[in-house]
């Protein structure tokens, strides 16, 4: 056992932790899941975002803040909780917490990576201060000291071999107070952490009593689909309705904010009647907007000085000074999220009250949202959690709850509100296009001494000094050791709108840093993997994965004639990943044959989840390099379904070779995007090699292959 205190993680007791008897008689546990507790306004109560109650029935409920977005959260959650608990992992249960000011909106929600790493040592403080608080009670009703007795598998155990169970002693437990030292288990005597364990949620969603957004029902309740301008911003001038209105089961045509909502008996009504609407359309400004004039704008900008990024040496001087610089620019274009389950909200306005029940990733961002709509006090709002089916970062925010909640209110009745796969594709808020100039110098030998590089795209946060960190993560802050390097970013300001997409930032700016690593290499003489060993000696967990996956897929090695790899590494979200593609070109068609992914993401909760993620993330990433393309035309996005916005096929799917590093590193990594940025540049190195031609510009195209 470790020994930690509160204090030590700058929590002290009464923001931490609370307990009380719950309503069933048992031991009802009460603390935060963002690091240290949020204040209410008077300062006279903390708010906490995760409870566990203990049954009297043996029962252990963890009431967690963090959603299901289909990438294993919840179990990993409980499987923290069960450890340091000592329960019976059969025991264990989990609800989704509602949206209450007790839970700390808005930050209530899984984005960034952050779900499984950012509860890691709270949900450990939490269960291994009720697993003692369990034993002091035991020990006080039998008489002896706390340190004579043990807890495991919902049992205390005293030293002449009585026992009490966990559903006996919740009630004496819920009296005591909370202790200030608490005994963390030690890595080597951890029973379920690091062990494969079926998801908690799989049962349900193979049986089909899961419930999703889309699946909700309610009384009284009608579906409806919105007509939105075809060019951001704009909005209605005039309209009519009456030929949507004779489609037999529609109920009511509705102007709301952002267009016209057509509501109806059932989902097939509503999209005929927005057929038959005739809608004239103020269009305003972005009604020019064209993908070439964009990249125009984002050419101008980086040939004009920006924010800096990074400022290491004297790059510039290093570069003029080179016989042989290497110049390029990169490009990466806007790209759509395209969740399997589209975006969706069931509302209910009443007067003094709004109710929702919907799918997302921040159901704190999903409350204000509906507040604002509605007009209501926050207290008035209630969100209820349900399954997600995908999420990516299109479902942090968004229009839909809104859109939702405007027209319950207008219709004065609940209303299932669903993004059809058009609006979906033509309404999202994108990945930005990204355009980067990087140059760099060689020494004598043929390594890199100075990297420079100019980014522009919009913005995905609010700027600071005119830089956004997160549009330059994953290539000014790479983790090469270049002793010469300059980084800066001009901001793309337009109305299209972007918002975090699976990796953020890293998705782009990783192929432009791996694939322009690979050119370095080639301009050098160097093998892209030595390369990178050589720039790697500060980065030793970076450099591990790298050696692992060379040997694992048989870098340098023979392979099929006619077969191709290509090398990328990532290092986001505190977790580190080396992918080697290997491909093959035939009469101008690419083949992905195997993908050898390596990631160490220091603590594993759940192995199977991890193989689950880093497979994940590389099938979408790679859909993304082969396909993924939003362009724009008259203001118009052109790409509207799968057809024309494809998604990769079970007959392009690749071998994928997942190998996790058993870590030293306690601290969990993110992972439910780690393995996206790696892909790209991966594939494209891979076909670098196989042609001699870089690939600047994504998806990759036929002229690419030959």
């Amino acid at each position: 056992m470790k020994k930690t205190s509160l204090t030590n993680v700058g929590l002290d007791r009464r923001q931490f932790i609370k307990t009380s008897l719950s309503v069933s008689g048992g031991l009802m546990v009460g603390f935060s899941l963002n690091g240290a507790a949020q204040q209410d306004e008077d300062a006279s109560q903390s708010r906490f975002n995760a409870f566990i109650e203990i049954a009297p029935d043996d029962t252990v409920t963890l009431q967690i803040h963090k959603p299901e977005n289909g990438q294993g959260a919840v179990t990993a959650l409980t499987m923290i909780l069960a450890e340091e608990l000592g329960c019976d992992w059969n025991n264990i249960r989990w609800e989704f917490a509602p949206i209450a000011r007790v839970y700390g909106f808005p930050l209530q929600g899984t984005f960034g990576s952050l779900g499984v790493r950012s509860s890691w040592q709270p949900l450990r403080e939490a269960g291994a201060a009720t697993r003692q608080m369990l034993v002091q009670a035991a020990a006080e009703r039998w008489g002896v000291a706390p340190d004579r007795c043990a807890a495991g598998n919902s049992r205390v155990t005293g030293p002449n071999g009585e026992s009490l169970s966990y559903g006996a002693l919740a009630a004496a437990a819920a009296l005591l107070e909370v202790p200030t030292e608490l005994s963390l288990k030690s890595r080597e005597d951890f029973a379920l952490v690091g062990k494969a364990m079926k998801r908690l949620d799989t049962p349900a969603k193979i049986s089909g009593q899961a419930q999703y957004g889309i699946d909700v029902r309610v009384p009284g309740m009608a579906y409806a689909v919105l007509a939105r301008c075809p060019v951001f911003g704009g909005t209605v001038r005039a309209f009519d309705d009456s030929q949507a209105r004779q489609v037999p089961g529609v109920i009511d045509v509705l102007e709301v904010s952002r267009g016209v909502a057509v509501v109806a008996e059932n989902n097939w009504a509503a999209m005929e009647g927005r057929k038959a609407l005739v809608i004239d359309w103020d269009e305003g400004p972005n009604a020019t907007l064209s993908s070439a004039g964009i990249l125009a704008m984002q050419q101008e900008l980086i040939s004009t000085p920006g924010a800096v990024a990074r400022d290491d040496g004297n790059a510039a001087e290093a570069i003029a000074n080179s016989s042989t610089p290497i110049t390029a620019d990169y490009y990466a274009p806007y790209l759509a999220h395209t969740t399997m389950e589209p975006p969706n909200t069931v509302a209910d306005v009443r007067e003094n009250s709004c109710e929702l029940w919907t799918g997302s990733q921040i159901p704190g961002i999903a409350h204000l949202n509906s507040v604002a709509a509605s007009g209501l006090s926050p207290d008035q709002v209630k969100v209820n959690t349900q399954f997600i089916g995908g999420g990516f970062g299109s479902r942090g925010g968004g229009n839909v709850y809104g859109e939702a909640v405007e027209i319950s209110l207008a219709a004065g009745r609940p209303v299932n509100l669903l993004y059809t796969r058009e609006d979906d594709i033509q309404q999202d808020r994108y990945r930005p296009a990204s355009l980067v100039r990087m140059a760099a110098a060689l020494d004598a030998d043929g390594w890199p001494i100075a990297w420079t590089g100019h980014v522009s795209c919009q913005h995905f946060q609010a700027l600071q000094n005119g830089l956004d960190r997160e549009a330059v993560a994953g290539l000014a802050n790479a983790q090469y050791t270049i002793p010469n390097r300059y980084f800066e970013y001009s901001a793309l300001e337009l109305d299209v709108p972007t918002n975090f997409w699976r990796s953020v930032g890293a998705s782009q700016n990783t192929y432009f840093a791996e694939a322009f690593l690979d050119e370095m290499a080639r301009a050098g003489g160097k093998d892209p993997v030595e390369l990178r060993r050589h720039l790697l000696t500060d980065s030793p967990r970076l450099l591990n994965v790298l050696n692992v996956a060379a040997e694992r897929a048989g870098w340098g090695g023979e392979l099929p004639e006619g077969h191709y790899q290509g090398v990328a590494l990532a290092s986001v979200f505190a977790s580190f990943n080396a992918q080697i593609a290997e491909i093959s070109i035939t009469q101008g068609r690419l083949y992905v044959h195997r993908i050898t992914c390596v990631v160490d993401c220091g603590q594993v909760i759940n192995p199977a989840t991890v193989h689950q993620q880093m497979q994940g993330g590389i099938v979408y990433g790679l859909t993304a390099a082969l396909k993924g393309e939003i362009t724009l035309e008259n203001g118009r996005v052109q790409q509207s379904n799968f057809h024309n916005y494809d998604a990769l096929r079970m007959d392009e799917m690749p071998f994928i070779d997942v190998v996790i590093i058993d870590s030293e590193v306690e601290a969990p990594g993110g992972i439910g995007e780690t393995a996206t940025p790696a892909i790209a540049p991966a594939i494209v190195n891979a076909i670098y090699a196989a042609t001699g031609k870089p690939v600047r510009k994504l998806p990759v195209s036929p002229v690419d292959l030959v």
